[in-house]
């Protein structure tokens, strides 16, 4: 017999527009772990408020920036203000902002 799966409900996808809760910066979902990926190391230097491992991690394009982070489900909220964002890797993961939300390229075959 096969084990269960255990998936993970996220509260967020690829080109949902979010909040940082902590430090108050807007940005886009472009990738979702279902729990943390990143090392140890990392999770110890930059996890400052130790959000849990086992719970959805999401990969953000950070708006009017040039850098990306990794967060954890916890601190993020949805971003209200529906404005699109300003990042200069945006044309590598979407191609429309429609209503409010990104719209993910078409794959390269």
């Amino acid at each position: 017999m096969a084990a269960a799966n255990n998936i993970v409900s996220v509260k967020f996808s690829v080109g949902d527009l979010v909040h940082h809760k902590l430090f108050n910066y807007r940005g886009v979902i472009v990738d979702v772990d279902q729990n943390f990926q990143a090392t140890d190391d990392w999770y110890e230097t930059v996890a400052k408020s130790r959000p849990p491992k086992d719970k959805p991690w999401y990969h953000v394009l950070v708006h009017q920036s040039g850098s990306s982070t990794y967060v954890a489900e916890r601190n993020l909220s949805a971003d209200l203000s529906s404005d699109p964002i300003m990042h200069p890797m945006l044309e590598h993961f979407f191609s429309t902002f429609d209503n409010g939300k990104y719209v993910r390229n078409e794959p390269v075959n």
